[in-house]
């Protein structure tokens, strides 16, 4: 048990850590350690692990012990000696080692117990971390939105210049002004799509919705990526659960076994008579050592027991391999995903780039006189695709990058 809390803790604290890539900030490591603190589901589940533990108290007993007293209510009258009452005390035992069994057992299920706590809080450590990526998000287009729409103010500046001199229509001036009001009703919508997913997160963390977060201002995809296996795998708790269940199942069947033995009673009887002419003894009461031995001959019970656990073992086996394949599943699609935001970012960073370039040349054609403010708009809103598209990229590489360590770690 202690060493394997030892490695549970080692995990949790990987758990920890997930998260803190070169490019992470504090924030995200407080917002997490605040929700492990105060969730009531994780609270839920601390209390199911602790009356599991507490089992193993309950299970090291023996059974009670039998007290019988009896008084002759109405005596005949014969002479005999007649008893006046009787007393005895009985106590059965268990099979030996089968208090052990039942401790072990007890134990064996608080340990899978405990596992369901550490997937409790590597799932709200996960789920912490996805809503913090998408507060990024949000806020990041915002920024992008901002800019854009300052950028949109600037050529307004310009068409109302060239209108003046007569180099553009007024329509310009309206087609940048409608293009503005659409970028302001987008971040006005943002900025609600922001307080849910605020809320959402707050709930994870036991406090007020419209508590504020800070979410870190700016965040780059690293040049490098950490390499994953299948193997390890092997160390995520919810495949760790399944090898606590066959060992609880393996200890189920001992104590079963146990069980199926006899069970031994030792007790003592008093009995207390009349005087009577008829004992010449100068001991009239009686003293009656007990012993007592149960036997279950015809009982299928046990045996039946042991072929279902059999049977269980062998589901908990097929359970393993079943979410094995599933989690080397989802380790592939995270690591495709993660993948594909990498490309799509350095994709968009170069179409940026060429954007802004056909911008330059658009503010110099200015110069001449030939400024075609269709373009303008046309350029605008592609600077604006590949920044939120940049933006989008960002936050599905830190997320699937969560999912990853999640998997592995």
């Amino acid at each position: 048990m202690k060493k394997f809390k030892t490695h549970i803790k080692r995990i949790l604290f990987l758990v920890s850590l997930f998260f803190a890539l070169s490019v992470q900030s504090q924030e995200l490591e407080t917002l997490i350690n605040e929700a492990l603190a105060n969730n009531p589901e994780i609270q839920k589940i601390d209390f199911q692990y602790q009356i599991a533990s507490e089992k193993v108290n309950e299970v090291n007993n023996i059974p009670n012990t039998e007290f019988n007293f009896g008084v002759m209510a109405i005596a005949p009258e014969m002479d005999m000696p007649m008893e006046r009452f009787r007393v005895s005390v009985m106590q059965m035992l268990p099979w030996f080692g089968t208090i052990t069994a039942r401790k072990n057992y007890a134990t064996s299920m608080a340990d899978a117990q405990y596992v369901e706590v550490s997937i409790a809080k590597r799932k709200l450590a996960l789920s912490v971390s996805q809503f913090y990526y998408q507060l990024f998000e949000i806020s990041g287009k915002q920024k992008v939105l901002d800019k854009n729409i300052t950028l949109l103010k600037t050529y307004e500046q310009l068409a109302l210049t060239s209108v003046e001199v007569g180099k553009a229509s007024a329509v310009d001036v309206l087609r940048l002004q409608i293009r503005q009001n659409e970028l302001q009703q987008e971040r006005e919508v943002l900025i609600q799509q922001y307080k849910g997913i605020q809320a959402a997160l707050n709930s994870l963390m036991n406090r007020d919705y419209d508590v504020e977060v800070s979410i870190i201002s700016s965040m780059k995809i690293p040049k490098e990526d950490s390499f994953f296996s299948y193997d390890s795998l092997s160390v995520n708790p919810e495949l760790l659960k399944y090898d606590k269940l066959y060992q609880s199942v393996e200890q189920s069947e001992l104590l079963n076994q146990k069980e199926g033995g006899p069970m031994i009673g030792f007790g003592v009887e008093y009995i207390n008579q009349d005087d009577s002419p008829m004992i010449t003894s100068s001991y009239k009461d009686m003293v009656m050592p007990m012993l007592s031995v149960s036997i279950p001959i015809f009982n299928k019970k046990y045996k039946s027991q042991t072929k279902q656990n059999e049977l269980r073992k062998q589901e908990i086996q097929s359970q393993k391999d079943e979410r094995l394949n599933m989690l080397k599943a989802e380790l592939s699609k995270a690591i495709s995903q993660r993948n594909q935001s990498r490309i799509k970012f350095e994709t968009q960073e170069k179409s940026l780039k060429q954007a802004e370039d056909a911008e330059e040349i658009l503010i110099k054609s200015y110069e001449t006189g030939t400024i075609d403010f269709k373009d303008v708009l046309n350029i605008q809103e592609l600077q604006l695709k590949f920044q939120i598209n940049q933006v989008e990229s960002v936050k599905n590489y830190y997320v699937q990058s969560t999912i990853i360590n999640y998997l592995t770690n």
